[in-house]
Parts: C-alpha cells; structure tokens; sequence
C-alpha cells in the first residue's frame, strides 16, 4: 500500500509478559517501528515503554485507538477483551492492519464477526498464531513441501510444560485448549491441512486450583486419506514445582513413507531461550541430518508475525496467518472443546456450518 510508511508506526495495547518479553525484543531485532503504548494500568504501559523506549504513553486504551499517527495495531490483552477492542478500531478506521493475539475470539461465531468486522473496515487482520515461525516448524514445513518426507502417515505433538505468563485464563475457566493447544492444533493444519474431524479428550490439571477441565489435553485429528495427528498437551508435568525432577518440553515427529522429522521447540526449557532443533533422515541416509536452525520460538518467532503481517500491507496481499483462515483454528479448538465434554468424535463441519460465512 503506497500510503503505509516506509517504517510503519505500531502500537502496542497491552503491558504483560509477552509484549515485555517477547513482542518488543523481537521487534527491536528487526528495528520494526513501536512508537506508542496502553494498557489497562497506565503504570505497567510506562514501565515496558522505559525497557523498549517507547516515545508515547497514552493515558487509556481508548486513547491510543484514537490516535491518527498508529499505522498498525498490535493488541495483546486477555481474549475475552480483545474482540470489542479490534471492533473499536474497526469503527475509528484508521488504523491499516491489526496484530491479534490467539485465541482471537473466545469462539467460533464471535471471531467470524472480527474477521467480518476488519473486512468491513477494510483493515488487514493478522493472528498471531506464532508457533508457525518457530526455527524449526519452519524448517519442517520446507521438508513437507518439497515431499523430503513421502507422503505424511503420523506425526504427534507432544507438549509437557507449565506455562506461567496467563493468570487470565482462571477468568476463562480453561487451562490449556484455547491457551497451548490451540497453538498445536493450528500447526498441525500448517502442516498438514485441515482434518476432517477431532475427538479430545481431556482431565483437569492437580495443581490448578480454579475450575477447569482442560488441563491434560489428548486428542486425535483424523483425515479422510487416512493420515493421523495426536497431541499431547500437559501442563502438569508431574510434581515439577513440588520438588520432583521434572522433563519440561515440547516435542513432535512427523513420519512419512520416505523419512523422519523429529523437533524440539525452544521455549520452555532452561534457559529460557534455548534454541529449537530439528533432526531428519530418509531412506538410505546412514544417521539423521541436524538441522542449522537459528534462534527459538520465545521471542524470535514473535518478530516473524509482525513481519508477516507488514510485507501483506506493503504488497496489498493477505498475511499467511490472515483471520479467514485462523477461523478453521478456532473451529478445531471448538470441536475439541465439544468433543471432549460430550465424549464423542467432532466433525469440522459441525463447527463450520453454525455460521454462514466463505472460507
């Protein structure tokens, strides 16, 4: 777009760990362009602003909607006030393109009326399904799609962690589908397309103490050319905080009828920062082949979903992780919320076909 700057000024609505932690690293990385900060205590907007140098700190969230200079919006608030937020700045309409954090709505029909909402606006809506541009995701896509694997038979994420940065999700009553899973659950469409049904099938977490049903999250993608997926989603990782050696990672494999992929994601492991890794091997190869990958998924891949989405507004394109299609996420996180309450297998199209709307 010829009106978008040459280094678009972004603001930032939200004060917490991830914008801290790994929005503005990332983005000062790749000398992106933050220029203006709100949050819902103005105290916590100013401490992050002195950490990033950040010039502008409004006095209110509204504030900052309003404010004319703000090219793109990048919203990083609790789900459940996110979508009046991305509509607000629908209905001011100055803004060219909007970050949204996942889940971007708290279901299925609210986020088709977010996707629809920015539509109206002409305003290009970006989810920040972030585990995409992990090193080593990335590098796995590339093996799929140049067929270095065959065909896909299997492949299992497997996730044992304590995530630590979202007491939000108490206000949710939900520990893990709509706040680890979902990242999960997106990959495996990255990877392999959309499925044509989910059973899940979960159990609450020992060690949370507000209602849930999602801590231990398992559940099974099913395609109709007869390719499998499972994921695995722990989050209580045996008495890890009580004193017991704990095994904190996130792992998957991809089998395919001519090689295997198998990668570790670097994000919850100590340090904090410990780089992703991929290993692979096919048919005929003697050991498997290291990947040379670079970075982790905290923060780097953070930088990458703000990139993506300002090459779109740049090249009048839609971003890879464009709100139409994040909509099939967000049904596949419902179907798994419906199959894992009715005990019972779910059909994508169940969740698709409750609101009318072209995918």
């Amino acid at each position: 777009m010829s009106s978008l700057s040459t280094n678009p000024l972004i603001g930032i609505i939200g004060s917490g760990f991830i914008v801290n932690d790994c929005h503005l690293p990332a983005y000062r990385k790749l000398k992106f362009n933050p220029v203006a900060i709100a949050s819902r205590t103005k105290a916590h907007a100013e401490t992050v602003a002195a950490n990033h140098k950040i010039e502008t700190i409004h006095e209110s969230i509204d504030s900052l909607l309003a404010d004319p200079s703000i090219e793109v919006l990048d919203i990083a608030v609790p789900p459940q006030h996110q979508p009046d937020l991305i509509r607000e700045a629908c209905r001011i309409g100055t803004v060219k393109g909007i970050l949204a954090q996942k889940p971007l709505a708290l279901d299925y029909a609210e986020a088709v009326s977010v996707v629809e909402a920015c539509e109206g606006a002409g305003i290009v809506l970006a989810v920040n399904q972030n585990m995409r541009f992990d090193p080593s995701v990335v590098e796995a896509s590339r093996l799929l799609k140049h067929g270095i694997l065959g065909e896909p038979v299997f492949t299992t994420i497997d996730m044992r962690g304590i995530p630590h940065w979202q007491p939000w999700q108490e206000e949710l009553q939900s520990a893990t589908l709509k706040i680890m899973s979902i990242h999960h659950l997106d990959c495996i469409r990255h990877w392999h397309g959309d499925p044509e049904a989910i059973y899940c099938s979960t159990r609450p977490d020992p060690r949370t103490t507000f209602p849930h049903h999602d801590g231990i999250c398992t559940g099974i993608l099913e395609y109709a050319d007869g390719f499998r997926a499972t994921i695995i989603d722990d989050v209580w990782t045996g008495p890890a905080h009580e004193g017991c050696p704990a095994d904190i990672r996130i792992e998957y494999r991809i089998e395919g009828t001519e090689g295997l992929a198998i990668g570790r994601i670097g994000w919850c492991q100590d340090p904090y920062t410990s780089p992703s890794t991929l290993r692979h091997a096919a048919k005929g190869d003697q050991d498997f082949i290291s990947a040379d990958l670079n970075g982790s998924w905290f923060p780097d891949a953070f930088g990458s979903t703000m990139l993506d989405l300002l090459n779109a507004l740049r090249n009048d394109s839609a971003p890879s992780l464009n709100g139409r299609d994040n909509l099939k996420t967000i049904a596949l996180v419902e179907a798994a919320v419906i199959s894992s309450q009715e005990q019972r297998r779910v059909r994508l199209d169940e969740i698709l076909q409750t609101n009318k709307t072209s995918l």
